[in-house]
Formats: C-alpha cells, structure tokens, sequence
C-alpha cells in the first residue's frame, strides 16, 4: 500500500484537455485517499477556456511517485518539449507514470512506451502506430498496466484507470468507494474493447439511413443480406460496395457488430437473463452469444453487467497479483 508521503503529481501544459485532468483530479483527491496531489507546469497553463495556476514547475515533476499525463488536445502539433523531457525524467527517476486518452503521445515521444504494449483514444491509434513503430498500439482495450507505465484510451476509459491505480495502491474496498462517490462501475477490466459503433450516415437522404433504422428494430429476427439489399431498394452487391464506403466493412459483419453492440447494452441496463438477452439482440443462444461476444469485446458477457466489487485485487505496480 502507498504511504502518506506519496506524491500524485499531474504534468499540465497549454492546449490540454480538460475532461481528463478534471476528472481524474477530481478522482485522486478524494477524501478517503492519501495521495498529496499537486499539478506541475511552467505557468500559468491554459487548458481548454480555463487556466491553471500549477503548485510547482515541471522540473519539479522528478519528486513525484506518480505522475499523470492528461490528454493533448491536437496530436498533430508538436508536444511541449519542456513536458517530455519532464516526463521522462520522473521515469527516470522511478516514477509511475499514467497517461491519460492522447497523453500516450507525450509518453512516445519520451521513449517511454518503446516496446511496450500501449493504447490511446480509438481515434487516434493508427497515427500512434505509424508515428512511433517501436510502440505497440492496441486499439480495441480500455487500458493497459505494464507495472511502471500505464496508458489509457479516452475519457471514460481514463476513469477505469485511475479507479485501477486506486485499486492497486489502496485495495478493492477504497476503489469501489471512490467508485460509488463519482457513480460509476467500479471496475472495468483494462483489456474490454473499446468497442466504436461502425458508422452510420449523418443527415436524412442518405440510401443507409432508413435501411440501419430498419435493421435496429428486428434484431430480434433473421436478417439475411437479400432482406436488407431488397429493404433498400437496392441489388446485394451494390449494397456490399455502399457499406463498404459508409462503414468500411461488409453488410453482414456490420449487423454481427451491430448484434452485439445491443447484447451490450441489454447487458448493462437490464436484469434480464442471458438467455433473453442472446434473443433480443438475434445471437440465439447464450453458447453463441458468450462465444462472440467475448471474441468482439474481449470479456465475457457478465463483465459488462454493473458491479459492486471486484473479484480480484493488485498490489502496487511492481508486486505480484495477491
């Protein structure tokens, strides 16, 4: 367990998001935890419309025990040089450090995620990927804990994580405490998938709109891909060349992906059965809805229930599961 002594410091620089770093501070200075939290930055700094008037300078962020990177705002800007090299120094040091959705830029850039299996926002994986190859990006999990570096994907998912890093340094009790105070889950396993709806065309007129309606009212039925091409008016082939513009993929993965995007949701605001759920959302039984959905999701279908405790607890990061 951490120590009063501990220091929680967040690296803040100008054009950060704000949902991230208001969030988890919000999170981390909770009554029931130990952490002295401060903010670190040569200030003031602006974050979204407001400004922050730091504890401490960045070079300061060294004496921290954790350091939290909250998100940038535009990955295509260059990053704060001051930021990075503060970042890995803390490493450096011995530091935990955690980023937060596009912060994971900040920790590639410093040669922290070398190696290293990481996430970001699903929006912005494949140009983590292709801007630092020595980094191997998951797009399709919430977060990843590798003991010493952490990343997360977006927003909520940033939320998962620091109610992990709470877990692991005080216990399943006081994250799902810190869990009920923000009324949230109190834990969702890091490597659930993201899960990204395939796209659906904005703004009325489009030859999809109606057909993807239609569709999402009868998934409790056979839906073929003649039913959907003669639903649209429109040969089967032509409706697999249109999806694939809209959606990138095909009719038939897009209502697999559709199914279970509503098994999901069943899941996580109804009591029904299972069973009930495999019939609603057109997965037939639960075998097969248990088999795809853990193959999409990454979890079995039980994990998207909401909890109230966690069946596992984790030391700090560089201890062994308990």
């Amino acid at each position: 367990m951490r120590t009063l002594s501990d220091m929680l410091a967040f690296a803040v620089t100008n054009r950060m998001l704000h949902f991230e770093l208001t969030a988890t501070y919000e999170i981390f200075t909770a009554p029931q935890l130990d952490y002295r939290v401060v903010i670190c930055g040569n200030g003031p700094v602006r974050v979204g419309r407001f400004t922050l008037e730091p504890d401490l300078p960045l070079d300061r962020l060294d004496r921290a025990d954790t350091v939290i990177v909250p998100a940038v705002a535009d990955v295509d800007e260059p990053l704060d040089p001051a930021l990075v090299q503060a970042v890995k120094a803390a490493h450096d040091k011995g530091a935990r450090i955690v980023s937060l959705c596009t912060g994971a830029f900040v920790l590639a850039e410093a040669g922290l995620l070398d190696g290293l299996r990481a996430t970001t926002h699903w929006a912005h994986t494949d140009q983590l990927a292709r801007r630092y190859p020595r980094v191997e990006v998951d797009p399709d999990v919430l977060y990843v804990d590798n003991g010493q570096v952490l990343t997360s994907a977006g927003k909520a998912a940033a939320i998962d994580l620091s109610l992990h890093v709470i877990r692991s340094d005080h216990g399943t009790a006081t994250a799902n405490t810190a869990a009920r105070r923000l009324v949230v889950p109190p834990h969702r396993d890091g490597g659930q998938a993201q899960f990204v709806l395939a796209p659906v065309p904005s703004g009325e007129g489009h030859p999809l709109t109606e057909l993807f309606d239609w569709v999402s009212a009868r998934f409790d039925q056979m839906i073929s891909v003649e039913d959907m091409a003669r639903q649209a008016g429109m040969s089967s082939r032509h409706l697999a060349r249109l999806f694939r513009a809209v959606t990138g993929t095909t009719p038939l993965q897009w209502l697999h992906t559709q199914r279970i995007r509503r098994a999901q949701e069943l899941l996580e605001m109804t009591d029904d059965s299972v069973d009930r759920i495999a019939e609603a959302s057109g997965m037939g039984t639960a075998t097969t809805l248990r088999r795809h959905f853990h193959r999409t999701v990454g979890v079995p279908p039980d994990t998207s229930r909401p909890r109230t405790t966690s069946t596992r607890t984790w030391g700090r990061h560089h201890d062994a599961p308990v």
